[in-house]
């Protein structure tokens, strides 16, 4: 596996402010509180504290590319005064016909001919994997355009650095599980495989999401994040 570490990184734009924010969770909020008995009043709710994170969601691309030689039969068919095939330096007698396919076909149908022989197999696998902040894999619900994209991803992340959160999957196991994705399972018998994983990119796409921490009656706290892209509670 060729360990190139190289990425490219993505900030995505806010689609709504801190008062439209404050406004869903004003809506929400009593929600997060409430038993099958009772349900608390707004007023007994108040927000503590109500932050702007980028949490980032991984997406490594690459491909799989393999050669290898396996076993396989082939069958042909022949006539049916044929009684056997003679291949190179291999001798290939007709398949031995039921007493029910006689009966069918008679002498005049065709005899089969298995044939063992070798294949080489080319194998070229492409595709990528998206995983969100706690690298599970996930598809990936934005679109990237000049419009949804911020135009100094690093100046922001690095005015915000503290509240940014990186990916919890290392770049070395999401390249393992994206080869393992890749790579299918290989047939029995194979041999002289010679295979390669290339990696074609890594992207760290941030997106922002508004996180309020709550505390409600007896000082129970509940959190509310609202996804700023898509103006969308998770």
């Amino acid at each position: 596996m060729k360990k190139n570490h190289d990425k490219k990184t993505i900030v995505l734009r806010k689609n709504i402010d801190e008062n439209e924010v404050l406004e869903i969770i004003e809506n929400k909020k009593t929600s997060l509180f409430k038993s099958l008995l009772s349900r608390p009043k707004k007023s007994d709710i108040h927000i503590h504290s109500l932050k702007l994170y980028y949490e980032c969601i991984l997406v490594i691309s690459g491909k799989y590319i393999a050669n290898y030689f396996r076993k396989a039969t082939h069958s042909i068919s022949v006539d049916s005064n044929v009684s056997e095939v003679i291949f190179s330096d291999g001798v290939f007698p007709v398949r031995t016909k039921s007493n029910f396919k006689k009966a069918i076909v008679g002498k005049r149908g065709k005899n089969k001919v298995d044939i063992k022989l070798e294949e080489h197999v080319f194998v070229e696998n492409e595709d990528k994997l998206t995983f969100d902040h706690h690298g599970r894999n996930i598809e990936f619900p934005f679109k990237l355009n000049s419009k949804t994209i911020e135009n100094y991803p690093n100046r922001l992340l690095e005015k915000n650095s503290s509240n940014v959160k990186k990916s919890e999957l290392t770049y070395d196991i999401a390249m393992e599980k994206l080869q393992s994705f890749l790579k299918k399972p290989l047939e029995d018998d194979v041999r002289k495989l010679d295979e390669e994983f290339v990696l074609r990119e890594i992207e760290e796409i941030y997106i922002p999401i508004f996180e309020a921490r709550l505390i409600g009656p007896k000082k129970k706290i509940g959190i509310i994040r609202i996804d700023a892209v898509r103006k969308k509670i998770l």
